[in-house]
């Protein structure tokens, strides 16, 4: 982990940081090697120039945030949660984008940093509602959803552009009134 990035939120295995101009390298490296397990929902910058774009958008844009997951053990990347679209004002609301590198895969890492930053959005952002966007057939991605508390609230046909076609989308949602002080969704096994 770079010196300059500390976390902004730890758990027991995870924690989570902003995104910095030296982990370009890793970042892309591990995209790279996880091309198969991201296809064909999603595709993360795999050069340093388009690192470079996506990560200076997530720390310049104020209407995104960016949490890089890193084993605490290590201080590898293991995946990465954005929050996009963020609306304050009335709304005080921002959608999820999240991914996990082929290397920390099926380990409970992202359900952890999930949790972390649904509470950091809770609190120090000051947001009210998160929502994740999924596609049906992302298994892994709903199951994420469904164990970190998040509630089905609908299906929307045709939502997003993704790999040169409109793709359908459940809808979860969490809100800072389903979340316990410690983190857990209230009412979770």
């Amino acid at each position: 982990m770079p010196e300059t990035a500390a976390y902004l939120a730890e758990g027991p295995r995870v924690g989570i940081r902003h995104f910095t101009r030296d982990d370009g390298a890793e970042f892309t490296a591990r995209a790279r090697e996880s091309k198969d397990l991201h296809h064909p929902w999603l595709f993360p910058p795999d050069t340093a120039q388009a690192y470079a774009a996506y990560a200076g958008r997530l720390n310049e844009d104020p209407t995104r945030a960016g949490f890089l997951v890193c084993e605490k053990d290590s201080g590898a990347i293991a995946g990465f949660i954005n929050i996009n679209n963020i609306v304050k004002g009335g709304f005080l609301c921002g959608a999820l984008g999240y991914g996990v590198f082929a290397h920390a895969a099926g380990r409970g890492l992202m359900s952890e940093a999930l949790d972390l930053v649904v509470r950091y959005a809770f609190g120090p952002m000051g947001l009210h509602r998160l929502e994740i966007n999924a596609q049906p057939g992302n298994v892994a991605s709903i199951a994420l959803a469904r164990r970190c508390g998040f509630r089905l609230e609908g299906f929307s046909p045709d939502m997003i552009y993704i790999d040169g076609a409109w793709r359908d989308h459940e809808r979860w949602a969490i809100t800072a009134e389903m979340v316990s002080p410690q983190g857990a969704a209230r009412g979770r096994g």
